[in-house]
């Protein structure tokens, strides 16, 4: 019997390879605000951490230790105002990416079953329904969502878009989910990352959203982006405990588990909230300097109140904002890549060091 690959979109990354050499050839060099990769430190004090767990001959637990666990359930009720959470309803994952693309199989998905997620969304969630032959919806409007709905995606605070929904937009879709029989998921990974405040976006959790019932909710989050862990692949989900067990279950046939080490940093990461102060302040005046130089070179600026990047247009095809600012050496992504249609907004990364935002600013000047 012949074999049938996968059938997956092209790597939208590929498309922007050519005016990535564009910019690389500008003579000052290029300024890359295209990847939402951390380029600060990673807090000492994480790091000490996992240096001391280095000694890690057993195998880990697919569960997590008793202390990360412990720290996720007082983590969500002392930084999201979740209560009632045990540690039966708590997991650590490989990252969030890999439990995005792999939720739709580790719930038993198929070609019948439809995955709802943002018309405005990170690919990966589009990515997962592929993987298991399920259909992806793009659709912000739960009325919209048809009977054979198995999985909803939400993403608040937006990748790409930054947008935020409160709790009753929140309550509303959990709504919809439960009548429709589909498990609901909240990608929540930039919630730190707040510029309207220092407190945390809502999260799915909040017992204003599900008041004391979780069943069905599930709530994923990253340590990458507020304590600068991407390369530790430090993530987790919460929500009902019935899901939790079947994840937990399959997880462990599978030999997803985090490592020792990153397990105990990830405990430390999670007690400490001063250095996701200090980063959040870092990326706030980075902000704060990047707005006002695209708004002077022409740019408006939508949503964008949370999270890593700026959701910007000039009002034409993003493809054209992005060969225009590869040519000052500025590359950025459009929004094509998120099924934007049609595609005029481009994704401005702040995750640059200071010294990189001050140039890309002095080169947006040059387009005022």
């Amino acid at each position: 019997m012949a074999r049938t690959p996968l059938s997956l979109p092209n790597f939208p990354w590929d498309a922007l390879v050519p005016y990535a050499k564009i910019a690389q050839s500008h003579p000052d060099g290029v300024v890359d605000l295209s990847v939402g990769s951390p380029v600060d430190p990673t807090p000492q004090i994480i790091r000490d951490t996992l240096a001391a767990a280095t000694d890690a001959h057993a195998y880990p637990t697919t569960m997590g230790t008793a202390q990360l666990r412990e720290a996720i359930v007082e983590w969500f009720e002392r930084r999201r105002g979740v209560t009632g959470l045990t540690v039966d309803n708590v997991l650590p994952t490989i990252g969030s990416k890999e439990l995005v693309a792999l939720l739709p199989m580790l719930l038993g998905l198929g070609k019948d079953d439809v995955v709802v997620h943002p018309s405005v969304a990170y690919p990966t969630y589009a990515i997962g329904a592929a993987l298991v032959g399920a259909t992806a919806l793009a659709s912000d409007n739960p009325a919209e969502w048809p009977e054979n709905t198995a999985l909803v995606w939400l993403n608040s605070p937006g990748n790409p878009d930054g947008r935020v929904a409160d709790v009753v937009e929140l309550g509303a879709a959990v709504a919809r989910a439960r009548e429709l029989g589909a498990v609901i998921a909240s990608d929540e990974c930039y919630a730190e990352l707040n510029w309207n405040g220092s407190d945390p976006t809502p999260s799915i959790l909040d017992p204003e959203v599900v008041g004391n019932d979780r069943s069905s909710v599930l709530a994923v989050y990253s340590l990458s982006k507020q304590s600068n862990l991407a390369g530790y692949r430090a993530a987790f989900v919460a929500g009902c405990s019935g899901l939790i067990a079947e994840l937990l279950a399959v997880r462990k046939h599978a030999g997803l588990i985090a490592p020792g080490p990153v397990q105990e940093a990830m405990v430390t990461a999670l007690s400490d909230e001063a250095h996701v102060a200090h980063q959040r302040e870092l990326y706030r005046s980075r902000r704060a300097k990047l707005i006002p130089a695209l708004e002077r070179a022409g740019f408006h600026i939508d949503d964008s109140v949370a999270g890593l990047y700026l959701w910007a247009t000039k009002n034409e095809d993003s493809w054209q904002t992005v060969g225009d600012l590869a040519q000052t050496g500025i590359l950025v992504v459009p929004g094509s890549f998120y099924g934007e249609a049609p595609p005029r907004h481009v994704r401005i990364a702040l995750t640059a060091s200071d010294d990189t935002i001050a140039d890309a600013v002095a080169r947006l000047e040059l387009l005022a």
